[in-house]
């Protein structure tokens, strides 16, 4: 090392030793490493990839230490696994799936340690086919092809539940096509699947689109709401498509899930401190790209049910919001 390399050295340790309490400070932050979360989204193009990518931005932004890496997944399933066996540090997941993966409830084999930061915002299941087919219920698809969601998806979980509560079991079993949002949406219009189901943010911007090149058909799934929270709790809700989303002329009743966003519980405090306070400096930018007039409140991002929350993120609520 050069003499004015070993002067400059020397200069600002006697800085950081004599500046102050404000220097002081200034010179722990400037020597703290990076702090690196690797975060378990969804797959390209989808809302929770549209979500974690918005998010690692926001952070890079801010002033901390914190960076977010987004990981494309298949999404809830695959991400509390990937949580569980520590190749991801924080994930998005649906409420039904987060709640399986704390109980041990297949398709997970045991308790899976994550915890909670908020709960985000409101996924809706959308039963979707072509406007002429002649399917009017749940129950008439019997027998036919339904896109049912990607494997490892919560979308997939969904599904499931939905189809058994409506007695489409054994001989009245449709034909499932496990298929991702894309391939779902270009199997119903070239019409190798007779259905498909998908639980996201409203408007999804793949079937706004869709609604805009085939005539569509949206069924009403509130009927199946009761069914379903009395067999899996209060992670089902109703819920109501809005007048106007695809088209629709009038509202219509579906089943809505929770979306939260998850953390393993070896996370520091200080690290799950700081991404939610920025997902509650900028949630009206996250939510943007993933649901239209959703607002993230204390309230609601506490109401976690059965999956604890982080102790960074109880410290964050309390500090906070008292």
């Amino acid at each position: 090392m050069t003499e004015a390399g070993t002067s400059r050295r020397r200069l600002l340790r006697a800085a950081c030793r004599a500046g102050g309490a404000a220097v002081l400070a200034g010179c722990s932050r400037s020597s703290q490493p990076v702090r690196r979360l690797r975060f378990a989204t969804g797959p390209q193009g989808g809302p929770y990839n549209a979500f974690g990518r918005a998010l690692a931005a926001a952070v890079a932004e801010s002033a901390g230490r914190l960076r977010i890496a987004p990981v494309s997944t298949a999404a809830s399933v695959d991400n509390l696994r990937r949580l569980d066996d520590g190749s991801a540090e924080l994930a998005l997941a649906m409420a039904d799936s987060a709640q399986d993966a704390v109980r041990g409830r297949p398709p997970f084999s045991h308790p899976a340690a994550v915890t909670a930061l908020a709960r985000i915002y409101v996924n809706y299941t959308h039963l979707v086919v072509p406007a002429d087919s002649p399917v009017r219920t749940v129950q008439d698809l019997a027998g036919r092809p339904v896109a049912v969601g990607a494997p490892g998806s919560g979308a997939q979980v969904v599904a499931s539940r939905l189809l058994q509560a409506a007695g489409l079991t054994g001989r009245r079993s449709v034909r499932e096509r496990q298929l991702g949002l894309a391939e779902s949406v270009t199997s119903l219009r070239a019409g190798t699947v007779g259905a498909l189901i998908w639980s996201g943010g409203v408007p999804t911007r793949a079937l706004s689109a869709l609604a805009g090149e085939l005539p569509l058909r949206f069924l009403p799934l509130d009927g199946q709401v009761s069914d379903l929270r009395e067999r899996y709790g209060p992670v089902y809700t109703a819920v109501t498509l809005p007048a106007g989303a695809y088209g629709l002329k009038e509202p219509m009743g579906t089943i809505g899930v929770g979306n939260y966003l998850m953390v393993r519980a070896d996370v520091p405090e200080a690290a799950a401190r700081e991404v939610l306070h920025v997902v509650f400096d900028q949630w009206r930018v996250l939510l943007r790209e993933v649901t239209a007039g959703a607002r993230l409140e204390p309230r609601f991002a506490i109401s976690t049910g059965e999956v604890p929350l982080h102790p960074g993120a109880v410290a964050y609520y309390r500090s906070v919001y008292g």
